[in-house]
């Protein structure tokens, strides 16, 4: 079994690293280059046709991609501890929570990212594009509306879906630090939201390693 990966800040494989450090899993990591258009090689799109990341290749040549199914997938054969839930209803919560940070919070990032970003400029116009700069702005108050939003939902909680960090965590976890190596933040008055925030990157498994990284972090 092997996962393609790529470097932080890149969201969707830092989810699957996450969640395997916090389960103890040791699963060797196939550094797959998204600058240098390694997960579009015909070699890569045998195993996922979207050229996409992560992608976890089992022994017997199987690929699974989309990080929450990976995850899903690691569940199954390492149940403890459960970070999907231990019961029907907190296994609904903690998909429910997922579903809500992918569309409420991750897809206006990716939208400010691609559209407004001078890296993903750069891509764009390599292969003859062009952004578009104010749709990407536009979305920067959808975010803020969503920080808005999950700031009151955690009032009075430790952690998104229940008492105990979960998938849902993982979720948005990854999607705010790659929020903020891109310089989009989390309102000052979300005050709920940073205490989480600072909760949960206070993880062993929460080291943001940008050594390899085009990206870095604001100062």
């Amino acid at each position: 079994m092997k996962l393609y990966d790529e470097s932080d800040p890149a969201p969707n494989p830092r989810r699957v690293r996450i969640f395997l450090k916090e389960k103890d899993i040791d699963i060797p990591l196939v550094h797959t280059p998204l600058s240098k258009g390694k997960h579009k090689a015909p070699e890569f799109l045998v195993k996922n046709s979207l050229g996409q990341l992560p992608v976890l290749e089992l022994d017997d040549g199987t690929c699974i991609s989309e990080s929450v199914a990976i995850c899903r997938y690691l569940e199954e054969l390492h149940p403890e501890p459960p970070l999907f839930g231990s019961s029907a209803l907190e296994r609904a919560q903690v998909d429910m929570w997922i579903r809500r940070i992918e569309f409420r919070l991750m897809q206006p990032v990716g939208q400010i990212w691609v559209n407004t970003h001078p890296f993903t400029a750069a891509v764009v116009a390599a292969r003859g594009g062009k952004q578009h700069v104010e749709f990407g702005e536009s979305n920067r108050p959808i975010f803020e509306s969503g920080c808005k939003w999950l700031n009151r939902e955690l009032e009075g909680r430790e952690f998104i879906a229940g008492p105990r960090y979960t998938m849902a965590d993982i979720v948005a976890q990854s999607t705010f630090d790659f929020a903020r190596v891109i310089g989009v933040t989390i309102p000052d008055n979300c005050t709920n939201f940073l205490a989480w925030y600072d909760r949960v990157n206070a993880r062993p498994s929460a080291a943001l390693d940008l050594s390899k990284s085009l990206l870095k972090l604001p100062t």
